[in-house]
């Protein structure tokens, strides 16, 4: 059996960032729950790790199979590389390969740009945010320039400030940005930036949050996307206790998501657990009046199968 495979170009350009946060919200909308998406499955490799990420919907189910290879990077490699498999879901035979790290670098932004976006939306009363949106990004790897990428799909006229620890990836990436006519400004001082923010997008590996969370200004909206496990965070616990919180999937960030682990209680998972994007992007969820938005995510199988499913509908196979 010959099956279509879409490469990373083909991947990309059948996903432009305001196609993928339409895609993302209608499908939350309709047969996509994130609580059922199963655990994400971990695996020794040599050098690094496997991982797989199952996940299903009534036309369709898919597989992602990535591996991470920390070394690769000082090698001039990916540090993830693999591959997406579509299926159907009536039959469970397989109709399609994909390119898995491109799906990856456009679904996590593509998440969470649309949160900020509905978060924005349902801001209280005074607290909306101006109409050129001063955004501030923490990290200039794949997902800082993705997230900058879907930030101005989402929000057009906002202008752009980044926080990179190595001065010539800062340059390398202000000038590929330029070339599609974006502009970035490097920030140093990192409380003065982080205060004066509407958006804040986090895209780090960190492992102890990146500033303190009383700076985040009142009426700004926050999004904690670049790490998993209780071992990584970015943002601290006085910013979780101010903000209005929403998350991929309560499982999954009860299970992996850092920023929340040291502040919500087993108690608090079972009795107040915060809201879903399922929540967000159905009209559920309410913001209060003088506190920041928080949307953290750790990366789910579902919001890979519903790019896959778009790239196979709409985009062109590369063979």
């Amino acid at each position: 059996m010959s099956l279509p495979y879409y490469d990373a170009e083909a991947v990309v350009a059948a996903l432009p960032f305001d196609r993928t946060m339409r895609a993302i919200e209608e499908a939350l909308r309709a047969d996509i729950d994130p609580e059922l998406d199963g655990p994400r499955l971990f695996a020794d490799a040599p050098d690094g790790e496997f991982l797989l990420m199952p996940a299903q919907s009534a036309r369709f189910s898919g597989l992602k199979a990535l591996t991470m290879a920390p070394n690769n990077p000082e090698r001039g490699l990916e540090k993830i590389q693999g591959v997406y498999v579509l299926y159907s879901s009536d039959t469970l035979a397989p109709v399609a390969i994909l390119e898995g790290s491109s799906l990856t670098a456009i679904r996590t932004p593509a998440v969470a740009i649309s949160a900020v976006r509905q978060l924005a939306a349902i801001a209280a009363p005074g607290d909306e945010l101006p109409e050129s949106p001063r955004v501030l990004v923490f990290g200039v790897g794949v997902q800082g320039r993705s997230s900058i990428l879907a930030t101005r799909a989402a929000f057009p006229t906002a202008t752009f400030e980044v926080i990179g620890r190595r001065p010539e990836r800062v340059e390398a990436l202000r000038t590929e940005l330029k070339a599609s006519g974006i502009e970035i400004t490097h920030r140093e001082d990192v409380d003065t930036a982080v205060s004066e923010a509407d958006i804040l997008i986090l895209a780090t590996t960190a492992s102890t949050p990146l500033f303190d969370g009383s700076l985040v200004k009142s009426n700004a909206i926050v999004a904690a996307i670049g790490t998993h496990g209780y071992d990584a965070r970015e943002v601290d616990d006085t910013l979780v206790a101010r903000a209005d919180i929403v998350v991929e999937g309560r499982g999954s960030a009860q299970r992996e998501n850092g920023n929340l682990h040291t502040y919500f209680s087993e108690a608090d998972w079972q009795n107040n657990p915060p809201a879903g994007v399922r929540e967000l992007a159905r009209g559920e969820v309410t913001r209060r009046a003088g506190h920041p938005a928080l949307y953290t995510g750790v990366g789910m199988s579902w919001e890979d199968l519903v790019c896959a499913i778009v790239v196979f509908e709409e985009g062109t196979p590369s063979n």
